[in-house]
């Protein structure tokens, strides 16, 4: 297979060199658009339901709500883990699946078993799913700031709070939802707007009403009704009852009960104002003042770098067509993209040096420029290449990848290496010189190129047991075992095709001269073979005294899951 590959290279040249250019671009394009994030997402395959049960303990959530809840969804298929979570008026199930179950399809099912429970659930427990995201789906926070400073009371601050929370559910959080991959914003802080409707218990007695009628009468007073087609000549008017509430003198307005034939309005029994609803906590500023802030979650399996990048941009447009009343500013306090970038800047810089370090390495060992500039080109086109795969089998750009990456670097050339300089080697040989140059570039890469094969498929052979762990270090892990092997084997094939034509077009023939530097190494490493050779059972001895010596450290060291990060 190796000598097809090979005589197929040789024979179709320029198609090989085209090739290379285009999986190149390729490459630039890949690397541009794959998903990027700091870490991978080792969240697991989990669907969660959360119900609302006004007015019930937790005992009571937990018999009638959740209950029958987890009773309905057992047996559900590829289900590995149930737990929930019982507060005051609240239900939290959690439904973990195996991990080669899809999402949608997860979601999907349980949301059939929960169109089977609902009717026996108490009235207004009503289950919902938990957006479609993950633990590191939060990629963007932000806080509302007015231009007018603080308020000087405490009323005039709670009518801030309620204003700007107001500004945030009905007109920020919409236009932030518009972005693409967005699958919800959060809403945090401030009081959430209610008309209330404060009954006098006196007044109820004088006038024989209970609260229910109350509330059966502002229930029924808050609709339009939907008439008919009034037809009149050649024109037709649409016939409406127009009931909605409009402000609180609507809500004043509505009858409740009529006594001895006068009507009992809500405002002769309750007080009707707007105030807000309780609330169970605060966005606080520094410690400082309350604020009204904003969470924005990325769609499970969604591009971080994309999505902040739109979001900042709506928002760029929200403050420019001016959208928000009374000089509201949208201000960040957390991006993720700032967190791709520390995490990321130092993988960066370490595959950087890690390229640089190779190519001078190449060029003061081999010691032909025409070698060093070929092996060059594979070490660039290598990583490019391996971005088209990573983002073909759905990897993305974050720590772990890129350190497989950096690990790789120095072996993505050795196959090259070896290649381009048995190459050189035959080229320069004296006895060749009647040969014709294809002739003996395929012979010398025919030469090596079984052990070359064999040598590359060995490194990846040592990180296959990385792809059985399973779980969290099992997603934690198997991005840089997957980028190691794609590298390798990327580096393999171009090995075997691009190398051998770049040499055909670059290599000349001539005589062969070790560098300097080589001539003094072989100083050196001569006499120390000369001796070790000599003295083989000392060296043995010496190997396996250095081995035993650095097994018994290991119960010295310590051990965490992963680095701490600064």
């Amino acid at each position: 297979m190796v000598s097809r590959l090979l005589d197929f290279s040789l024979r179709q040249r320029l198609l090989v060199v085209i090739v290379a250019v285009i999986v190149g671009a390729g490459g630039i394009y890949a690397f541009r658009t794959i998903p990027i994030d700091a870490f991978p997402d080792v969240t697991s395959v989990l669907v969660q339901v959360v119900t609302k049960a006004p007015g019930l303990s937790p005992p009571e959530v937990e018999r009638l709500v959740t209950y029958p809840i987890e009773l309905q969804l057992t047996g559900v298929p590829a289900l590995t883990e149930m737990r929930s979570l019982t507060k005051v008026g609240l239900s939290l199930v959690t439904i973990v699946f195996d991990d080669s179950m899809d999402i949608n399809l997860a979601r999907q099912l349980v949301l059939e078993r929960l169109l089977e429970v609902k009717e026996l659930l108490p009235s207004g427990a009503d289950p919902m799913l938990v957006p479609n995201s993950t633990g590191l789906g939060e990629v963007f926070q932000y806080y509302l700031e007015s231009p007018r400073g603080l308020p000087v009371d405490a009323t005039a601050d709670n009518q801030r709070l309620i204003h700007e929370r107001t500004i945030q559910d009905w007109v920020i959080r919409p236009l932030l939802k518009s972005t693409p991959e967005v699958i919800d914003v959060n809403s945090m802080g401030g009081y959430v707007k209610q008309y209330q409707v404060l009954v006098e218990p006196a007044m109820l007695r004088k006038y024989n009403i209970t609260l229910h009628e109350v509330f059966q009468a502002v229930a029924n007073n808050n609709a339009n009704a939907g008439g008919n087609i009034l037809e009149k000549h050649d024109e037709k008017y649409i016939v409406r009852g127009v009931g909605r509430i409009r402000s609180l003198q609507d809500i004043e307005r509505i009858v409740v009960k009529e006594t001895g034939g006068t009507p009992v309005f809500v405002g002769d029994i309750a007080q009707v104002l707007i105030d807000h609803a309780v609330r169970h906590g605060a966005t606080l500023l520094n410690g400082d003042r309350e604020v009204v802030s904003g969470i924005v979650l990325m769609l499970r399996g969604g591009n971080a770098r994309d999505v902040v990048e739109g979001i900042k941009t709506r928002i760029d447009e929200i403050h420019a067509k001016r959208l928000l009343p009374d000089g509201l500013r949208i201000v960040p306090f957390y991006d993720r993209i700032e967190l791709i970038t520390a995490a990321l800047t130092t993988v960066y810089k370490s595959l950087a040096e890690g390229v640089v370090l190779v190519i001078v390495v190449l060029f003061l060992f081999l010691g032909n420029v025409r070698s060093a500039v070929i092996v060059v080109g594979t070490l660039l086109l290598g990583p490019l290449a391996t971005f088209i795969i990573m983002g073909q089998i759905g990897l993305t750009i974050n720590l772990m990848s890129l350190g497989g990456l950096a690990i790789a670097i120095g072996m993505i050339v050795d196959g090259s290496v070896v290649v381009v300089e048995n190459v050189y080697r035959h080229l320069s040989d004296h006895s060749t010189a009647t040969v014709p140059r294809l002739r003996v570039i395929t012979d010398a890469v025919k030469e090596v190129g079984q052990p070359v094969v064999f040598g590359i498929l060995i490194i990846i052979l040592v990180f296959l047991p990385l792809l059985s762990l399973h779980g969290m270090e099992g997603k934690m892990f198997k991005p840089l075992a997957y980028t190691i092997m794609i590298a390798l084997l990327v580096s393999l094939v171009l090995s075997l095709t691009l190398s051998p034509v770049l040499c055909s077009l670059m290599l000349k023939r001539g005589p062969e001269h070790d560098p300097w530097i080589v001539r003094q190494l072989k100083g050196i490493y001569a006499p120390a073979l000369r001796w070790a050779l000599g003295h083989r059972n000392v060296v043995v001895a010496l190997a396996i005294g250095g081995l035993l010596a650095s097994l018994s450290l290991m119960p010295f060291l310590g051990s965490e899951f992963i680095p701490t990060l600064n």
